[in-house]
């Protein structure tokens, strides 16, 4: 997916973690970034805090009808995935 935009937030998985397609489940402390391509098409990368690995989140591809919904689709995804008190 080419990135055309944007948004990235650090996040505490909780005590599922966050599932992916390469390696399965990771936990802790992880950045999230929502992408969204030129085609309007929308997905989740997650990455250990601080690594250099990206990993798309299990089932989160959509379209978005209008751009400007990423920063409410990244605060739902943040909204979801972040549980730092478990």
């Amino acid at each position: 997916m080419s990135v055309a935009e944007q948004r990235t937030t650090d996040i505490k998985a909780g005590p599922g973690g966050v599932m992916t397609d390469e390696v399965g489940v990771i936990t802790g402390d992880l950045t999230l970034r929502t992408e969204l391509d030129d085609a309007g098409n929308v997905g989740l990368r997650v990455q250990y805090k601080d690594a250099a690995e990206w990993y798309t989140v299990t089932g989160v591809k959509a379209k978005l009808a209008d751009p400007a919904d990423l920063e409410a689709v990244h605060g739902v995804a943040v909204a979801l995935l972040n549980r730092p008190e478990g």
